[in-house]
């Protein structure tokens, strides 16, 4: 994909969400750094659900701490594989107390040290909480942009380093909003809705154009036709 292409892909992008941000709920920090570890093969509603009666009782690495495994456990238990997320959670809590002073470390190296921390969950940590020039590639970004031509690559630290060399430094800061947004709700796995996508001019995936049209037709409104001697 050329330069220019990639210009209009995300001013398009922009456009059509001048405010993105994460669906997941959180107020610190911290929060969001236990609600992005929670998300793992897990949805972003699910997670809220959770948090919701979680972040009230327990908020802070000490409240979690405090908490325990077992503790943490009762309310998480609607999310996906939450016995080992209880388990990273209150350990990244107890980690953060001991070594950190109680706040969220500010560098990838210190956050990716943290139980149930990659480097997914640093990226986006950096980028939301801190405003740090990073893109998180979850499974959606990597679909994005691997079908759109915009950085492809055979794994997330590929596409990672790519999307950090070819995004115009203006969207760089809202460009792993843009692309996940775009990834699960237009340009989503099984059959993207290109009828209706807002990048579809500067897309060069090989089936835009006939997914377009079986839209079209999908869509069009369909003529009544009556029995022979019928009348309305």
């Amino acid at each position: 994909m050329s330069p220019a292409k990639r210009e209009e892909l995300y001013r398009r992008l922009a456009e059509a969400m001048p405010e993105p941000k994460s669906e997941l709920e959180y107020t610190t920090p911290f929060e969001l750094l236990v609600a992005v570890v929670l998300s793992a093969q897990a949805t972003d509603r699910s997670v809220n659900l959770a948090t919701q009666k979680l972040f009230p009782v327990a908020n802070t690495p000490a409240r979690i701490a405090k908490l325990g495994v077992a503790g943490l456990e009762e309310y998480i238990r609607t999310i996906g594989l939450y016995r080992g997320k209880a388990k990273n959670v209150v350990k990244l809590s107890e980690i953060i107390l001991a070594e950190h002073g109680g706040e969220v470390p500010r560098t990838r190296e210190a956050l990716e040290a943290l139980p149930g921390v990659g480097r997914k969950t640093a990226n986006v940590v950096l980028n939301v909480a801190f405003e740090e020039l990073t893109l998180a590639v979850d499974t959606h970004v990597f679909r994005v942009a691997n079908r759109t031509g915009l950085a492809p690559g055979k794994d997330p630290l590929e596409v990672e380093t790519k999307l950090l060399k070819v995004t115009p430094k203006q969207y760089l800061r809202n460009a792993h909003h843009y692309l996940i947004l775009h990834g699960r709700y237009t340009c989503i796995a099984r059959k993207p809705l290109c009828g209706k996508c807002p990048i579809f001019a500067p897309c060069e995936f090989p089936e835009k154009k006939k997914i377009a049209a079986e839209m079209a037709a999908a869509d069009a409104p369909k003529k009544s036709v009556l029995p022979k001697g019928r009348r309305v």
